[in-house]
């Protein structure tokens, strides 16, 4: 992670760095910034129909979580799909982690 922040830095044309602490504050920013980045940027109409907010309800955890082919069925390497969805809580990474590697990321966060 540290080295495409890096490189987001060096590159930001060619390099878009979200963080999810700041995704889960402001998802609307996120989206216009993510559509701007891409070369298509949303319309002044579209942000008065409320187009992003529709595209952040449709892509959110909740949503997302819910759907039948997220719940059922296996990932990579045979990683049960419904384990890729935990709280979409900021902080709860810790809870996942030995102490030793809670160490490790406090020091590069």
């Amino acid at each position: 992670m540290l080295g495409y922040w890096k490189e987001s830095l060096k590159r930001p044309n060619n390099v878009l760095f979200f963080k999810y602490e700041d995704m889960k504050k402001d998802v609307v920013s996120h989206l216009k910034a993510l559509a701007k980045f891409i070369d298509y940027p949303f319309t002044e109409e579209e942000e008065r129909n409320g187009v992003i907010e529709d595209i952040a309800e449709l892509c959110s955890f909740e949503t997302m979580k819910e759907l039948e082919v997220n719940k059922t069925g296996t990932f990579v390497m045979n990683v049960e799909k419904k384990i890729l969805f935990r709280k979409a809580e900021v902080g709860d990474w810790v809870n996942y982690l030995t102490p030793m590697m809670k160490e490790r990321m406090s020091k590069l966060i």
